[in-house]
């Protein structure tokens, strides 16, 4: 996949899987990082589980990294609230 294809992805991904966890987008870069970052870690789950993780730009890839991006927010959650205790 080209260097285009994991920014729209990334983007798209960061923004749904931010609306999911806070309500609202979280800024440009911020969804973008997250949306990356939650593909590989939605693609590594995948694959630990059996499955194929992201396979290109489709809608399968979008699921994986949405997934993904929600699992790093909910374990940046989880962090957070463990330093304010």
């Amino acid at each position: 996949m080209g260097i285009i294809a994991w920014i729209v992805l990334g983007l798209i991904a960061g923004w749904i899987a931010s609306k999911i966890m806070t309500g609202s987008g979280s800024g440009l870069l911020m969804n973008l990082v997250l949306g990356v970052v939650g593909a590989f870690v939605g693609g590594f789950l995948f694959s630990v589980l059996g499955g194929a993780g992201v396979t290109g730009f489709n809608l399968w890839s979008l699921l994986v990294a949405v997934l993904g991006a929600v699992v790093v927010l909910w374990i940046a959650g989880m962090v957070r609230s463990r330093r304010t205790v």
